[in-house]
């Protein structure tokens, strides 16, 4: 997905959402991630991993957890400009994704096995180990194939030092 649908959907002069500053492939690739908990229509966590110079991006509805045991459906959304990983705020009424918007986690991460991300990320699952405040260890996030709009991912985390039981 691209920047040009997340500035698409939204009305800079009514909402204090940041802009796509530069393309996308002008931006060096990079180790950051975030959660931000977004109470829209529905309260949800946005979980973004900066890949090729954007935030790629998964609405999360029950939010990550730290148990192999509980699988988490993350919908792919647009990707998000880099700065938007430090908005916190609200989203005006009559606004796409209009609510509030809280910054629950964030840290870096660093990809597990030899592929890039992108490379994962087209064959439907991406491996990675998240150094964050609330979100550490190893996790994958993977495509469920023949399901629906085919934005379906589940949120996984792997038993590791870092798991908790169920």
């Amino acid at each position: 997905m691209s920047l040009k649908e997340y500035a698409r959907k939204r009305s800079f002069a009514q909402t204090p959402e940041p802009k796509p500053d530069q393309p996308e492939a002008a931006a060096p690739a990079g180790n950051f991630f975030c959660v931000q908990r977004h109470h829209a229509t529905r309260l949800h966590y946005d979980f973004r991993l900066e890949i090729d110079g954007a935030l790629v991006s998964w609405a999360v509805p029950k939010g990550p957890t730290l148990s192999p045991a509980e699988k988490r459906l993350a919908m792919h959304v647009d990707d998000h400009p880099l700065d938007y990983g430090n908005f916190e705020g609200n989203i005006p009424a009559g606004n796409y994704g209009a609510g509030s918007v809280m910054l629950w986690d964030r840290g870096t991460y660093e990809l597990v096995g030899d592929l890039p991300a992108k490379t994962q990320l087209e064959r439907g699952d991406l491996k990675f180990r998240l150094h964050g405040q609330k979100l550490k260890g190893e996790f994958a996030i993977v495509l469920m194939k023949n399901r629906g709009k085919g934005n379906e991912w589940l949120l996984l985390k792997k038993k590791d030092s870092f798991a908790v039981p169920h």
